[in-house]
């Protein structure tokens, strides 16, 4: 058996917390990979998981072969790494993720000049409101908009994004300006209707800091944000979006920002990658490339206000 290909399904497994998980992102049959696991589990004489119905969870000995099986995994990877020259010289595949609207818009132009400038370098780049997994999908860096949740990637900060209401000027005129969050219970309203839907926007009290959750009943809801804003600049109602998401809408003065004195802290943005002994260079170039152009468009989003105001 291919004892480094064991180890990485192992591994896989139980980062998806399942075998049918597993076998999905590896595309590998759930017999086929259950087969492999129990010939692992032969060869070292010890079972590594307890298997139920309902969960799988490692034993005292999976805890530590899986400890041990990253451990040599990552070491191999490196190997290959430093083999391929990518740790002397900038070559190779860099896979990047990004969220669809801002990769398309914003990340895109970036990895164009990239590419311009390193002619060893090639880029697939996954654009997908999703967090992919960066060590099960093979993903070198990621740019996430959110706060982190504590894990082992490293992250650089790039800037910060807000998150707005705004609505058409003919809707505004028509039904007026709101004042504070609740009078958008007196508004139509334009949801972004997600596999978890939130019935209420939150806004933040400028006074105490404290969370202000309304409670919105849409007019028309839409799965994406894209369509969220078009359907603002048609009139239907008021939208809440990212900030990135509307900027050109708000330059063009189709859409007028409302209510920001309660907008909720702007949500951090980074570039993530996993942690590892040495940096490829290419994720050393690209990371040193992007992040000060990152900053720099995110800033520009920031300072997004209508062509013709003073």
């Amino acid at each position: 058996m291919d004892r480094l290909e064991a180890m990485a399904l192992l591994l896989t497994v139980v980062e998806k917390g399942s075998l049918s998980a597993a076998g999905r992102a590896l595309h590998v049959p759930l017999a086929t990979l259950s087969r492999k696991l129990s010939d692992l589990e032969n060869l070292l004489g010890a079972r590594l998981l307890m298997r139920t119905t309902r969960k799988l969870s490692l034993t005292d000995a999976g805890i530590a072969y899986v400890a041990a099986a990253r451990r040599i995994l990552e070491q191999v990877d490196e190997a290959e790494r430093d083999a391929a020259g990518e740790f002397t010289e900038p070559k190779g595949e860099l896979a990047i993720t990004a969220p669809l609207m801002f990769g398309r818009l914003h990340l895109l132009p970036i990895v164009a000049d990239f590419l311009a400038a390193h002619d060893a370098i090639t880029v697939r780049l996954i654009l997908a409101d999703r967090n992919v997994d960066l060590v099960g999908d093979h993903v070198d860096m990621a740019l996430r908009i959110g706060t982190l949740p504590d894990s082992a990637m490293v992250a650089t900060q790039v800037g910060t994004m807000r998150m707005v209401c705004c609505a058409s000027p003919a809707l505004l005129a028509i039904h007026g300006m709101p004042d504070v969050p609740a009078d958008l219970q007196r508004h139509p309203c334009v949801a972004v209707d997600t596999p978890m839907p939130v019935p209420s926007w939150r806004f933040r009290d400028p006074a105490s800091g404290a969370a202000l959750d309304i409670a919105i009943a849409p007019r028309l809801a839409v799965t994406t944000p894209e369509a969220a804003a078009d359907a603002a600049t048609l009139g239907v109602g008021i939208v809440r979006v990212l900030h990135y998401q509307v900027a050109d809408a708000v330059r063009r003065g189709a859409l007028a920002v409302m209510l920001e004195a309660f907008e909720p802290e702007a949500a951090p943005v980074h570039l993530v990658h996993a942690a590892r002994g040495q940096m490829p260079l290419k994720m050393r170039r690209f990371l040193d490339f992007a992040a000060p152009r990152l900053r720099e468009r995110l800033r520009n989003i920031a300072s997004t206000r209508p062509a013709n105001s003073a």
